[in-house]
């Protein structure tokens, strides 16, 4: 009997699962068309139907890593300063599903820096995250929560603070729990409630 369109569709997103529970238990480092397949329980060569080399993978669990982050949970919260709080809190492993994530996230980072296109493509994906972050913080300036200056630099500095965070808490779990990590980042918050001092103010002469 010949397969249906809806068959081709259900062993996709098996192969989809059997890729996504790599990468949660080993990573890009252990993203490999054998690896897959064992957890598939089938052979490298059905997979090469859908992945005829490792860039055909790496690419489509890229792809797949960006799905699910879109698609996962995001903290509830109403507009201003408390919005821009909500989107970086989102960002951070604050929990077991959260630690995963980023630590496939961060592994990610070396695949895509050896391939040019896929290079591209992770840079795509930070400047729309830096797109959506500017527009909460130009919404924060406009109620009056933070002082004026260009959204757009904020949130790269934003950004790089809560991925900063993000590898350190990777590396050293127990200096950086929950806790520590979410009044890391409201101190960061507080630090943008004001304007920065004049050139040369609050500074030691000698």
């Amino acid at each position: 009997m010949p397969r249906t369109k809806g068959d081709h569709e259900a062993r996709r997103r098996d192969v989809s699962e059997a890729v996504w529970r790599v990468l949660a238990a080993h990573g890009f480092g252990g993203l490999t068309l054998r690896a897959v397949a064992a957890e598939l329980g089938a052979t490298t060569g059905l997979l090469t139907h859908y992945f005829p080399a490792k860039r055909d993978l790496v690419a489509h669990a890229l792809d797949l890593l960006e799905e699910r982050s879109a698609s996962r949970p995001r903290r509830a919260a109403g507009s201003g300063l408390s919005a821009v709080r909500a989107a970086l809190l989102d960002v951070l492993p604050l929990n077991a599903e959260a630690t995963d994530a980023n630590r496939i996230w961060v592994s990610s980072w070396d695949v895509a820096l050896a391939d040019s296109a896929l290079s591209g493509d992770h840079a795509r994906r930070y400047a729309q995250s830096r797109d959506r972050l500017s527009d909460l913080i130009a919404a924060a300036q406009r109620l009056g929560e933070l002082p004026a200056g260009d959204p757009a630099r904020i949130a790269a500095g934003a950004q790089a603070f809560v991925l900063g965070l993000v590898v350190q808490t990777l590396f050293d779990p127990t200096a950086f729990p929950a806790q520590r990590q979410a009044e890391l980042l409201d101190d960061y918050l507080a630090s943008l409630t004001s304007p920065p001092a004049p050139h040369g103010e609050g500074t030691d002469p000698s």
